[in-house]
């Protein structure tokens, strides 16, 4: 099985005196928001992530049905953002969930209508399963509304799991009638 290499980016920093080096590691995070005034939400979701990680690339927003939501539930606006990170997977999540309750989350039903919602897809080519945090993302594979913006990013990534590259991921479920709603942005169904 081939990989593509980790991309880092390492930085001096001084601690105590003595120089160490800190490796930024590359990330995928989604973005999503079907309750309230959603183009808000997703806009002040990406600049508290630019205040806590290197945002290098942001794909295109994509309305999208919701799936196995209550009924009545509202479209989403999704997203995907890669940035760099000098945090463990586990201070990362953290981050997420502090943006989300910033940004009037409150946990309730699986599916239910949210604010906002932040999933931590792709930590570099990391494997981790725990109660809190599996990566990467279990579901990430069977969800357009993932998949469709990471795409677009264009990373040159695998998937860690079967180490295939993410472009092989393109066509997987249906994707056939996304299309832009207005410039830089995309509709799509789930």
């Amino acid at each position: 099985m081939t990989r593509t290499p980790d991309i880092t980016f390492p930085e001096l920093h001084r601690v105590g005196g003595a120089q160490t080096v800190v490796t930024a590691v590359p990330v995928v995070i989604a973005i999503g928001s079907n309750l309230g005034d959603r183009q808000l939400h997703v806009r002040r979701a990406l600049h508290h992530l630019m205040a806590v990680t290197n945002v290098v690339r942001v794909s295109s927003v994509y309305e999208t049905e919701p799936v196995n939501s209550p009924p009545g539930a509202g479209s989403f606006l999704n997203m995907a953002v890669a940035a760099l990170c000098s945090t463990t997977p586990e201070a990362l999540l953290s981050e997420l969930w502090r943006i989300e309750a910033l940004l009037g989350r409150r946990r309730g039903a699986t599916n239910a209508p949210r604010s906002i919602d932040l999933d931590l897809i792709l930590f570099g080519s990391l494997l981790r399963s725990g109660r809190l945090l599996e990566l990467p993302h279990p579901r990430y594979r069977q969800r357009n509304f993932v998949l469709q913006p990471l795409l677009e990013l264009g990373l040159p990534w695998v998937d860690p799991s079967t180490g295939s590259p993410l472009e092989k991921l393109r066509g997987a479920g249906n994707v056939a009638g996304w299309g832009p709603i207005y410039p830089g942005h995309r509709r799509s169904r789930r």
